[in-house]
């Protein structure tokens, strides 16, 4: 049994991705079957409505399964703690990168001197996708979620958005290092988000061991996604058998230490 399962995934392997969007099926044993999508937290209006045939791959679904639910009112930031001014927590020439980007994207530093340094990264992050033309309501993820509470379907959280501002809370240095990443790699983090857009809006990548660019510090890398993928890899190897839509950020489904290669 186990064989043929392995001949079965080696020749979807080398039939690459079927779909228009990007996409990955997994069976694993104890007939489970994951669809695995990759997912963009914000999304262009040409990124609405989602495929016909997604959406009906959805409606056949036992359940969908994201990262978190974000289709509530809940604001996630609420109630974070407040920190002494940027001066005294990151170097002159970090402060400076941070001025040219906050000058570029036209938010003034202040608003942010406070706050945690990650919440700082993922402000800047969420702008530049709203520059490029994304939005929070065009997400892939929050447009599925929408279908399957229409469709009443259970919705699955792998994480929840608590637990993931409690590992960026936990992050060492309150985050210096991905706040400094994200301004080292401002404008190839900008061309990422371009290619990602390209795969729902023209062709989705063909295999899960795609070539990216790296935004990220090796240790950053291996917290947020090389770990989280391996948390996640253990709670889909407990799902009962049954067919899933999985709704994940599209960088964990390929490169390095990626989801579908996990779970293989």
């Amino acid at each position: 049994m186990d064989l043929l399962y392995r001949v079965k995934t080696f020749f979807t392997a080398l039939r690459g991705n079927p779909y228009t969007w990007p996409a990955i099926d997994i069976s694993l044993p104890g007939n489970r079957h994951f669809h695995l999508i990759g997912s963009i937290h914000m999304g262009s209006r040409e990124m609405a409505p989602l495929p016909a045939k997604l959406l009906k791959k959805l409606k056949r679904a036992d359940a969908l399964i994201v990262e978190a639910d974000v289709s509530g009112d809940d604001a996630p930031f609420a109630n974070l703690p407040t920190f002494t001014a940027l001066e005294e927590r990151i170097s002159p020439e970090q402060l400076d990168n941070l001025h040219k980007v906050t000058d570029e994207l036209g938010i003034s530093p202040s608003l942010l001197s406070t706050q945690p340094l990650w919440q700082i990264a993922m402000v800047l992050q969420a702008t530049q996708a709203q520059q490029l033309g994304l939005r929070a309501e065009y997400g892939i993820d929050y447009q599925l979620l929408n279908a399957a509470k229409q469709a009443h379907k259970p919705v699955i959280e792998l994480e929840g958005a608590s637990s993931q501002i409690e590992l960026l809370c936990q992050l060492p240095d309150n985050g210096l290092a991905l706040l400094d990443d994200t301004l080292t790699h401002w404008h190839t983090n900008a061309r990422l988000l371009q290619q990602m857009m390209g795969w729902w809006l023209k062709t989705p990548p063909r295999n899960s061991d795609l070539a990216l660019p790296n935004t990220f510090s090796q240790s950053l890398y291996d917290v947020l996604m090389h770990q989280r993928n391996a948390a996640w890899c253990d709670k889909l190897r407990a799902m009962p058998a049954g067919h899933y839509v999985v709704a994940v950020g599209a960088l964990h489904l390929y490169g390095e230490g990626n989801l579908p290669e996990m779970l293989r």
